[in-house]
C-alpha cells in the first residue's frame, strides 16, 4: 500500500458564497465540483494536482473561535491549521498583498528554516498558512528527515520508515467479498452538469 497524498481535507462553513468568494476569488483555487440538496451542500476546491479542500455547508454551524496557529490549547481539540504549499517565493507576497487589500489580517513572511510562510484566517476562522519550501537539499525534509526533538518519544526513535510487525498481519479481503456501496457523490456519474 502506498499513500499518494491527501485527496481532500473536509471543512465546514455556514456560508458557502462567502467561502467561495475567499477561496476561489481571493486565493485563486478553482471550484471544481459541487453537490447539494435542501439543507446541505458539499463543494470541492482544487488545491494542487489531485488535492482538494472540501467544504460542507451546514446552516446551523458557527465559525470556530479564532485560535492562533500552533498555540497549545486545553480540552477536546483535533485541528490546528491548514498549510498550503505555493510554487514560487513571490507567491507569498502576492497572497500577502491580496489579503491586505481585502482588509483581512495576514502575518508578515516568516522564515522557519526550511520554509517561508504567511498566516491568515478564512471567513470561517480556519487558521491557514501558505508556505514556500526553501530549495536547499540539506533542508528538504522529504529527502533528509531530521529529528531535532530534545526528548523524542520511543516510537519516534524507531526512525522515519514504517516499522514492520507493529500491528498484527492483515488477511487480504477475497475478491468475492470486495463490495463497493453507494455514497454521497455517486451522482457525479449520472447527474447533468449545471455549468
Amino acid at each position: 500500500m502506498k499513500i499518494k497524498g491527501i485527496n481532500h481535507i473536509a471543512l465546514v462553513t455556514s456560508n458557502m458564497d462567502q467561502t467561495i468568494l475567499f477561496w476561489r476569488d481571493l486565493i485563486g483555487l478553482r471550484l471544481i465540483a459541487g453537490l447539494g440538496k435542501p439543507g446541505y451542500r458539499q463543494y470541492f476546491f482544487e488545491a494542487g494536482h489531485l488535492n482538494m479542500l472540501l467544504f460542507f455547508e451546514w446552516n446551523q454551524v458557527e465559525p470556530i473561535p479564532e485560535k492562533d496557529h500552533g498555540v497549545p490549547v486545553k480540552g477536546p481539540f483535533a485541528f490546528d491549521h491548514l498549510a498550503l504549499e505555493v510554487e514560487q517565493k513571490d507567491d507569498l507576497w502576492e497572497i500577502y498583498d491580496r489579503l491586505s487589500a481585502a482588509e483581512i489580517w495576514v502575518s508578515e513572511v516568516m522564515d522557519h528554516g526550511f520554509i517561508y510562510s504567511v498566516y491568515s484566517f478564512d471567513p470561517n476562522n480556519i487558521a491557514i498558512e501558505f508556505s514556500w519550501t526553501i530549495p536547499d537539499s540539506d533542508l528538504d525534509l522529504h529527502q533528509n528527515p531530521k529529528m531535532l526533538d530534545l526528548k523524542p518519544t520511543y516510537r519516534a526513535m524507531q526512525g522515519p520508515q514504517p516499522v514492520n510487525n507493529a500491528f498484527p498481519e492483515a488477511s487480504p479481503t477475497s475478491d468475492g467479498d470486495k463490495r463497493v456501496y453507494p455514497g454521497e457523490g455517486s451522482e457525479f456519474r449520472n447527474r447533468r452538469n449545471k455549468w
